[in-house]
């Protein structure tokens, strides 16, 4: 019977040491890809932060450090887990770093010098009771300031607009908002409760703010794309703070516009006789869209109208360069990730307060001054309905101004254009 239960045993021994070394290759596997995953912030540092180039070095020798002991103490569970912890370690220190170190670049002259008076600066204001971020950006900090409204909602357009609108720091101080659930400040408030009125009240917090700051009584005002929709609302609410508005990729009337551009997808999958996606779009039908896929489905539509610009050979440059825009400095590491959840997360939770939304009924009378910049080929935001609205609107001065070679973002089409437009139109009427 001794005998059995022994031979037995030794039966079993080959087993458990496959099943072990199964599990040590299993383990070795998944250290080697969480390890590959956790070099990629040191890796992404000199590329896309501002991160000091002695502090770079620090963390790759480390890793260095890392590599070289496995290999000496060897591939052990126990040295295996060490290593992927010491990796991790290094990993999120590389990310605060990019957090702390992340910035806007100084304004500077042709011999590489900051210019006096001038201001370049990133920082965190408090608006409604939570932290948010602001780029404040101007050669002179004596000069009107503009503030301008990303699109969105969840948009970040930090570096874009740096790029499209320098010109506009000749004559502004210019400070671009991150707003709640956007880019830097992704993490401001609880996204599942903001409301269109969260944006308009931060709004008037922060001019206030930058009225006491700059000494100036009025603020100009400049939006695109949802960013035109909340300048609406603020200058209709509070016309005091504000010498005029500027808006572009001027949003209307959201379910009109919206089924607009869904039938206009539609008509284009037709026509390139792509099934697939006029089945899609049948399927979820036009908005209005409420849930948690309104994202997913305004993306079914106005992707294929972003396409549609893009190729239009009568439009200046195809536009945005989202990859671009990621390796700014503004951006630490965790802020990229942001940039891109703000649009996957906060669009859809706000856009589907807005359906209602008709300035053609709600806001026909403002106080200030109005000015709409917009491009002739736009089929993101329809310019007829911006034409209605304009013809409807009364204020004591109105100017809609054309832009020929533009798309949704003349701003970003024709910047030069569009930044003389602000300078001797805008500016002027002061």
């Amino acid at each position: 019977m001794s005998q059995l239960i022994h031979s037995h045993k030794l039966l079993r021994l080959p087993k458990q040491q496959i099943v072990k070394a199964i599990a040590l290759v299993l383990l070795r596997f998944l250290a080697f890809i969480l390890i590959i995953l956790a070099i990629l912030p040191v890796v992404l540092l000199p590329i896309s932060t501002t991160v000091p180039a002695s502090i770079q070095i620090l963390f790759a020798m480390a890793e260095v450090a890392l590599l070289i002991a496995v290999f000496r103490l060897g591939f052990t569970g126990r040295v295996i887990l060490g290593e992927v912890a010491g990796f991790m370690t290094i990993a999120l220190l590389a990310v605060f770093a990019s957090q702390v170190f992340a910035s806007t670049p100084p304004i500077l002259d042709v011999n590489g010098k900051p210019i006096p008076n001038s201001i370049a600066v990133l920082e965190k204001v408090k608006l409604g009771g939570s932290e948010e971020w602001i780029s404040i950006r101007g050669k002179d900090s004596r000069n009107p300031v503009l503030l301008f409204l990303a699109g969105g909602p969840g948009g970040s357009q930090l570096v874009a607009a740096r790029r499209a609108l320098a010109g506009l720091e000749d004559r502004f101080v210019v400070v671009n908002w991150e707003q709640p659930g956007a880019g830097k400040s992704f993490d401001a408030v609880d996204r599942s409760k903001l409301t269109p009125i969260r944006y308009i009240t931060d709004t008037r917090e922060l001019v206030l703010n930058l009225r006491q700051r700059f000494g100036k009584e009025k603020v100009y005002l400049l939006g695109e794309s949802w960013g035109s929709a909340l300048g609406i609302m603020a200058v209709q609410r509070y016309p005091e703070l504000f010498h005029a508005f500027i808006g572009t990729g001027q949003m209307v009337a959201f379910l009109e516009n919206d089924r607009i551009c869904y039938d206009f997808a539609l008509h284009l999958a037709r026509v390139r006789k792509d099934t697939k996606q006029v089945e899609k779009l049948k399927q979820q039908g036009p908005p209005p869209y409420y849930g948690n896929d309104v994202f997913w489905k305004s993306a079914t539509y106005l992707a294929d109208l972003n396409n549609y610009m893009n190729q239009n050979p009568a439009i200046a440059n195809a536009g945005f360069n989202t990859l671009e825009d990621l390796m700014g400095s503004e951006y630490g590491l965790y802020d990229k990730v942001n940039f891109v959840r703000g649009v996957l997360d906060t669009f859809g939770v706000v856009y589907q307060q807005l359906w209602d939304v008709d300035f053609r009924k709600q806001a026909t009378r403002l106080e200030v001054p109005i000015y709409f910049l917009i491009g002739r080929h736009d089929v993101n935001a329809p310019p007829k309905l911006t034409e209605e609205y304009f013809n409807l609107l009364t204020a004591p001065h109105k100017e809609l101004i054309w832009f020929e070679r533009s798309g949704h973002g003349p701003w970003v089409n024709e910047s030069a254009k569009f930044v003389e437009a602000i300078a001797n139109k805008v500016l002027a009427k002061k």
